[in-house]
């Protein structure tokens, strides 16, 4: 993204909105970036996070005028009353986004979606998803999120909370879960449970490692690593496969920082996936890793796009 906004006509203004990063651009129709910046995510109260988003809105915008807003934000989230409520925020708790970025955005629609939907809408306007009939874009971080686009349009759901494959139940004697169930996805597919799983197998326990060093360690042949990466994969593929036979899936993007570990994740899942997806309607799904480092910015803005149409 450019760092410097620049006056354009027949755009919209793409929000994403996270724990680590707020990211604004103008689109266009077809989904180039015309001007974007982004910033790390302040600490503080729910006003000093607004004011930061607030000064990256005008500075990205300059002398344009959006026709409409996208945001697209970190759950949970109340789609009806443009609340929300990010985890990793903790400033902001049913805070009115909604309403405070129309008040200086102006009398323009402004759209609010879930984040993992947001990342399965940008594949698949201009990502590893384009030109799928059902797809599903997963991404796999610090939990597992997830969105379905089916026919071109994202499958929200009557709260806007759809497609939490992160808490698809895969194994119902399975370790707990942080959503107070037990045996979802995200309890063995996420960067953090991966590495507890891992330390508890006796992989580095007295260093304060990451899953980017699960990754490495994988891809160097540590056979602790690799089990445990295959038991992700397991899970993912579990989810991914009822997914499918749920939706008729074609496709699956994943992406996330787990997602970066490349073949050692990718690798299994797709093993996994061809075990078990069975059924003659799915035996053709494909898995592909994301293309785009700014999935949800584009899917936000083409949120904002499908409001005008």
């Amino acid at each position: 993204m450019s760092d410097h906004a620049a006056p354009a006509r027949g755009t919209v203004l793409g929000i994403d909105i996270g724990g680590t990063k707020l990211a604004a651009a103008l689109v266009s129709a077809d989904g180039t970036i015309l001007a974007g910046d982004r910033i790390r995510t302040p600490d503080g109260g729910a006003d000093q996070v607004f004011a930061a988003l607030g000064e990256l809105i005008e500075r990205v915008r300059g002398d344009a005028t959006p026709l409409a807003v996208g945001i697209g934000s970190a759950g949970p989230l109340d789609q009806r009353h443009g609340l929300v409520s990010p985890v990793n925020i903790p400033g902001w708790r049913n805070f009115p986004l909604v309403d405070r970025v129309r008040a200086l955005t102006g009398d323009v629609p402004v759209t609010l979606g879930m984040d993992g939907h947001c990342f399965a809408l940008g594949e698949y306007w201009s990502g590893a998803g384009r030109g799928a009939k059902t797809l599903l874009g997963i991404v796999v971080s610090t939990g597992v999120g997830g969105g379905l686009v089916v026919d071109g349009k994202p499958l929200i759901g009557q709260s806007g909370n759809a497609a939490h494959i992160g808490h698809v139940v895969v194994d119902q004697d399975g370790e707990a879960c942080a959503c107070g169930s037990y045996g979802c996805v995200e309890a063995y597919a996420s960067g953090p449970r991966m590495v507890a799983r891992a330390k508890r197998r006796g992989w580095r326990t007295e260093e304060d490692v990451d899953a980017a060093v699960l990754a490495a360690d994988a891809a160097a042949g540590d056979e602790l690593a690799l089990a445990t990466f295959d038991d992700g994969a397991q899970a993912l593929a579990a989810g991914i496969v009822a997914t499918a036979v749920t939706v008729d899936l074609t496709t699956v993007v994943i992406g996330g920082g787990v997602a970066k570990a490349g073949p050692v994740l990718f690798d299994p899942v797709q093993a996994w996936v061809k075990r078990l997806a069975q059924l003659p309607f799915i035996t053709e799904l494909a898995v592909e890793p994301a293309q785009l480092d700014n999935a949800g910015l584009l899917g936000a803005a083409h949120q904002a796009w499908a409001a005008l149409a």
